[in-house]
């Protein structure tokens, strides 16, 4: 374990194993280092490359500072970036890869992207976030009621039924969940305004020049698959990829040897 000191001197805590060129993963909700599927990714990728996990802000060991921005998650990134000497492949899934959508547009020091699963809603194949979403979020995050908060995540940011959202606090990783649930917000931020039914919004992406892998598991809803498409399709240098027999639970040894060939190339 060890951390760098992000723009506004937050501590931001990594962790990096394997030889070869640097790649940093980057989690989506909820997840950490130690809680999500980069870490069993990380083991696998370590073969091949110096890998970086890393805690984003307001998780696990990484410290954080109010007002949230998407600016200083930017930042977060780009001192990990700065201490793999400098230039780095980056992998993001969900609300990970949004941030490192977001990276490429900033920073100069990205070589490549691979993202999985962006959650964009781009279309009428699922109903769009609601507009009093971001709001809500807010309010049940000031009151504590993290597991609210979860719920509400889990309902209408990621769509979803009401009765499997119901029995989410019998299992086991609930604690963990509630731990975290303040940076639903951190997320609701990153990705919101391309969570509207719209492909509009898509086109701020259009200006990033670094090869992208823009990915999608075969059996993820229709609403998910139509965005990486249109995705891809916007992104100047991408390559669009289906992988069969996924979800966005994607399977580590699914994922890595696709990331391997991609990064490798």
């Amino acid at each position: 374990m060890s951390f760098v000191i992000s723009g506004d001197g937050t501590r931001i805590t990594y962790d990096k194993a394997g030889r070869g060129a640097p790649l940093i993963l980057i989690d989506g909700a909820l997840c950490s280092r130690k809680n999500g599927p980069n870490g069993a990714l990380a083991a696998l990728l370590s073969q091949y490359f110096t890998v970086y996990t890393y805690d984003r802000r307001g998780r696990g060991e990484s410290g954080d500072s109010a007002p949230y921005q998407v600016e200083r998650e930017v930042e977060d990134l780009g001192a990990i970036i700065e201490e793999a000497v400098g230039s780095a492949y980056v992998y993001g899934i969900s609300s990970g890869a949004a941030l490192a959508l977001e990276a490429a547009v900033r920073l100069d020091s990205i070589k490549k992207l691979a993202l999985y699963e962006a959650p964009f809603v781009i279309d009428g194949s699922r109903q769009p976030v609601p507009d009093e979403y971001t709001a809500q979020m807010e309010r049940l995050i000031a009151l504590e009621r993290r597991g609210a908060a979860v719920k509400h995540f889990m309902r209408k940011g990621v769509g979803l039924p009401a009765p499997i959202v119901a029995i989410m606090p019998l299992m086991p990783t609930w604690p963990k969940l509630k731990e975290v649930a303040h940076t639903l917000l951190y997320d609701t931020l990153l990705t919101i305004d391309y969570q509207k039914g719209q492909a509009a919004p898509l086109y701020r992406w259009a200006g990033v020049k670094v090869p992208a892998l823009v990915a999608v598991g075969g059996k993820s809803p229709a609403w998910m698959r139509n965005a990486m498409k249109a995705l891809a399709d916007v992104l100047p240098d991408a390559r669009h990829q289906t992988i069969e027999g996924q979800t966005h639970i994607i399977k580590s040894t699914v994922l890595a040897p696709v990331l391997h060939r991609y990064f490798a190339e």
